[in-house]
């Protein structure tokens, strides 16, 4: 059994999160901080599940959280920028979920949004861009919601001390704890089983691109400017958070796991293939060592992540079909 699918199981025998659900991550990775008002349970991830995947939380029922996360690509997009419920286009390329849990910075350039249950509302509620469009819409949540008696059940089992209230809140806390359990340390890299070129690869890869892809979780969490600056650039980046020009055109290092499988890349998915990504930092490799480091990044690859039953769309609720 992967690690990941030992750590839900652990789960669902004891129906509460804690430390022993992330025992699977890397040497040195200590456990996330899980917030004291959102416990993990069981029941709660297992809301958290539907809740993601399903288009009820848009305006016009036709996306969810999993239209932009799609397992098979590591819980990202396949597309540059996913136009919303409206029809608005996006603005930035939805990033994998992988390990999200650990993030203290969620967003490509927002460093206020450091809480997964606050991130849930950006694309609930945003306009900037319009993503589900279910701007002013909490009490037709509520009510989509409430109709369906399953989901009635599931509410009062993951939310006992609120009576199974249904509002946003517990939608976001829902989902939030979902998102937590999306874990993936399994990938040849993980288990230590490099063929000689990834081996190599690794070499480069620590020489020209560790000092900001570090760690466990490839990623410093830092912001960086890696392009010339376009000061008509419609996305100002940090910036526009900050209101600081010189933080115009700084994104946030994404994290490298899965990275082969979650293109196209960069913050709004302008790069078509991996290789451009890494020509954009500046580095041009000769032809056998580029090969090598995509070696190396190929093997940070969880395919077992990307087909895990537990984290996929749920066939039934309540005991019936879906």
């Amino acid at each position: 059994m992967r690690p990941a699918a030992l750590a839900i199981l652990c789960l669902l025998l004891t129906g509460a999160g804690s430390a022993r659900w992330f025992h699977a991550s890397p040497p040195g990775l200590a456990a996330p901080a899980i917030p004291s008002d959102n416990p993990l349970t069981a029941a709660k991830v297992e809301l958290g599940r539907r809740l993601f995947y399903d288009a009820d939380l848009s305006i016009d029922g036709t996306l969810s959280c999993a239209s932009c996360h799609n397992q098979k690509h590591a819980f990202a997009d396949s597309i540059a920028t996913r136009p919303g419920a409206t029809g608005e286009p996006g603005r930035r390329n939805a990033p994998g979920l992988a390990n999200v849990a650990w993030f203290g910075r969620l967003t490509f350039a927002d460093p206020a949004l450091a809480a997964l249950e606050a991130q849930v509302a950006v694309p609930v509620f945003g306009t900037h861009p319009v993503e589900l469009g279910m701007a002013g819409q909490e009490a037709e949540i509520r009510a989509r919601l409430g109709r369906d008696p399953c989901y009635r059940t599931m509410f009062r089992k993951a939310f006992p001390r609120d009576r199974g209230r249904i509002d946003f809140g517990n939608v976001a806390r829902a989902i939030a704890s979902f998102q937590r359990t999306l874990v993936s340390f399994d990938s040849p890299y993980d288990r230590q089983r490099l063929p000689p070129a990834a081996a190599e690869g690794e070499r480069l890869f620590k020489r020209d691109c560790a000092a900001c892809h570090a760690g466990p979780l490839f990623t410093d969490m830092a912001y960086h400017r890696l392009e010339p600056l376009d000061p008509g650039a419609a996305d100002k980046g940090l910036a526009e958070a900050t209101g600081q020009d010189g933080d115009a055109g700084m994104f946030r290092t994404p994290s490298l796991r899965n990275v082969m499988l979650t293109g196209p890349w960069w913050h709004d998915g302008s790069a078509k293939s991996a290789q451009d990504a890494v020509r954009r930092h500046g580095i041009d490799h000769p032809p056998e060592d580029a090969a090598r480091l995509m070696a190396f990044l190929a093997s940070l690859s969880d395919l077992e992540f990307t087909r895990d039953p537990a984290l996929s769309l749920p066939g039934e609720a309540c005991g019936k079909p879906l």
